[in-house]
């Protein structure tokens, strides 16, 4: 035979209500919690958006600044050779350049033995290979030497070029020490003097290095 049931009360009746209360505000307090949560991540993702839409916006800029610099290089090649003087400062030094081009490509594009010569000058059975900068660095010059090297072995595979080659770097903006450093690496040093570019004076005893 079952419990008989207890009969329901007055206090029952307000301890049901004050539970279901509880409950009613427990799930308020949870439901709370989700809407805040949604919107923490509402406005994380607004953060988000906003870093992103700032990084395409400097992604653009830099490639404008690097497409400018391109053409910075560019014109000063073409200061270089269009007013004939470093042709004729080459030549006082004993190179007696006969040819002269631009923006030389070498080696299959895409892979480490590839590379471009900005000013490339012919004399006979030497090459001037220059190297041109908007600020030139020793990280430039070591570049440089790297470049060459690597214009040496591709010319040697080819075998149907003995030229001997020597370098150069060019500038509008080359600090003393950056001079110094080239000139011991062997290279001549080319630096914008007002309208024209000048090969810096080799100190006592230089000899360009040959490839």
């Amino acid at each position: 035979m079952s419990a008989q049931q207890s009969p329901l009360t007055y206090e029952g009746i307000l301890e049901m209500f004050r539970e279901t209360g509880e409950r009613m505000r427990e799930t308020e307090r949870i439901i709370q919690g989700i809407t805040k949560r949604q919107e923490e991540t509402s406005e994380q993702m607004k953060e988000t958006d906003k870093k992103i839409q700032e990084s395409a916006e400097q992604i653009r800029r830099t490639s404008q600044e690097v497409g400018k610099l391109g053409s910075r290089v560019g014109d000063m090649v073409e200061d270089m050779v269009g007013g004939g003087n470093i042709v004729a400062q080459f030549r006082d030094l004993g190179h007696h350049v006969i040819a002269h081009s631009r923006r030389k490509i070498f080696g299959e594009r895409g892979t480490d033995a590839s590379g471009q010569i900005d000013l490339f000058l012919e004399d006979g059975d030497i090459a001037i290979l220059v190297e041109v900068k908007t600020t030139l660095k020793n990280d430039d010059v070591l570049d440089h030497i790297e470049r060459m090297e690597k214009y040496r072995k591709w010319v040697d595979a080819s075998g149907s070029d003995k030229k001997r080659y020597i370098g150069a770097v060019a500038s509008p903006f080359v600090e003393e020490n950056v001079a110094k450093f080239a000139h011991r690496k062997g290279f001549y040093v080319i630096v914008q003097s007002g309208d024209i570019f000048e090969i810096i004076t080799p100190p006592k005893g230089f000899e360009p290095k040959k490839w």
